[in-house]
C-alpha cells in the first residue's frame, strides 16, 4: 500500500481572503466614524486619520527593516488604526495617538510575528497601555453640543458610578454624550455589526454571549441592564474587538465561553472595581485565556480500529 501524505490544515480554500474580510470590517466601521464626526466634530476624523496613517506606515517600515513580506495589502493595519482611534477621546493629543499606534503595530502585532500570531488584540492592548501612561488625557471626555458650545463632562458610566442621574435611553442610543470617538453611537455600531453578520464575517456567539452576560448580571446585581448595554464601550468591544479572529476561539462553544468570560469581567470591574469601565480589560484577559479555551472546546476527531 502506498504511503499517504497528510499536510496541515486548512485543506479547503474559499473565496474569502484576509483583504476582503478586513474591507468588510472597514465598511462596517464607517457608520460609527460618520457618527463620531457629527457628535464630536472634525477632530475625530483627524485622530482616526493619524492612527490609520501611523499604523500603515509603521507596519511597512518594520517589515521592510526586518526583510519580511509586506502585508499592507491585507488592510489589517487600517482596521487596527480605526479601532484604536475609536477607543480614544477626541481631545487626545496627536502625539499620544501616534504612540498608541506604535504600541499597537510594533509591540503587540509585529514583534509577535504579525497578523494571526499576536496573542492579544493590538488596539485593545494599546488602549490599556495608554490609560496607564496618559490617564488624564485618556479620560478627558469632551464633545460639542448644538454645534456651538463645547462642553466637557463624565461619560454615562462615570456619572452612574458617582450616583449622578442617568441619561435618557435615546440619548445613549444615538451617542450624544461624552465618551471615546467610536463608542458612543450604539445605533451606528449595531448597523455595522448587522452588516458583519450578514456578510458572515462574524458569528452571533461572542456578541450575544458578551452582551447577554452583562445584561443578566446587571439585573441580578440590581442595576439597569439596558443602561449598562448602551453605555461605555460594550457594543464596540462586543462587535468589533472581542470578535477578532486571531485572539478569540474558533469553536462555537469556545466563542460562547469567551463571550461569557468577557461579560463577567466587565461587570466585575464596572460594579466593584476602581474603574467604571472594564470592556478593554475583559477582552485582554480573555485573549490570554483563548488558547486554553480553544484546547478545552476543540472538536475531537472520530477514530476507530478495523477488526482483524
Amino acid at each position: 500500500m502506498e504511503k499517504l501524505t497528510v499536510s496541515v490544515s486548512p485543506h479547503f480554500s474559499g473565496k474569502r481572503t484576509t483583504q476582503n474580510i478586513m474591507l468588510d470590517v472597514i465598511i462596517a466601521l464607517m457608520p460609527a466614524l460618520v457618527a463620531s464626526v457629527i457628535i464630536f466634530g472634525w477632530r475625530s476624523l483627524l485622530i482616526t486619520s493619524v492612527c490609520v496613517s501611523v499604523c500603515v506606515l509603521l507596519e511597512f517600515l518594520f517589515q521592510k527593516i526586518c526583510k519580511r513580506e509586506s502585508t499592507l495589502y491585507d488592510l489589517s493595519a487600517v482596521v487596527t488604526g480605526i479601532i484604536l482611534a475609536f477607543n480614544l477621546p477626541v481631545t487626545i493629543p496627536v502625539w499620544q495617538a501616534v504612540i498608541g499606534s506604535m504600541t499597537a503595530i510594533i509591540v503587540v502585532k509585529q514583534l509577535f510575528g504579525g497578523i494571526g500570531q499576536n496573542f492579544a488584540n493590538p488596539a485593545v492592548t494599546a488602549r490599556i497601555i495608554m490609560l496607564v501612561a496618559f490617564s488624564n488625557s485618556m479620560t478627558a471626555w469632551y464633545f460639542p453640543q448644538n454645534s456651538v458650545d463645547a462642553l466637557s463632562g463624565a461619560t454615562p458610566l462615570v456619572a452612574d458610578f458617582k450616583n449622578v442621574s442617568q441619561l435618557p435611553y435615546l440619548t445613549l442610543f444615538l451617542g450624544n454624550h461624552g465618551g471615546c470617538i467610536g463608542e458612543t453611537c450604539v445605533l451606528a455600531l449595531i448597523l455595522g455589526g448587522v452588516y458583519l453578520l450578514i456578510r458572515k464575517v462574524i458569528s452571533w456567539h461572542i456578541p450575544v454571549a458578551f452582551i447577554g452576560t452583562v445584561a443578566i448580571m446587571s439585573f441580578l446585581c440590581g442595576k439597569d441592564p439596558l443602561f449598562q448595554i448602551l453605555s461605555g464601550g460594550l457594543m464596540l468591544g462586543a462587535l468589533f474587538m472581542a470578535t477578532d479572529y486571531s485572539t478569540s476561539p474558533s469553536t462555537k462553544w469556545g466563542k460562547i465561553i469567551f463571550g461569557i468570560g468577557c461579560g463577567l469581567v466587565t461587570v466585575l470591574i464596572r460594579f466593584w472595581g476602581n474603574l467604571p469601565e472594564g470592556v478593554s480589560y475583559s477582552i485582554l484577559l480573555m485573549n490570554i485565556l483563548t488558547p486554553y479555551i480553544s484546547k478545552l472546546t476543540r472538536n475531537k476527531p472520530l477514530t476507530g480500529r478495523a477488526k482483524s
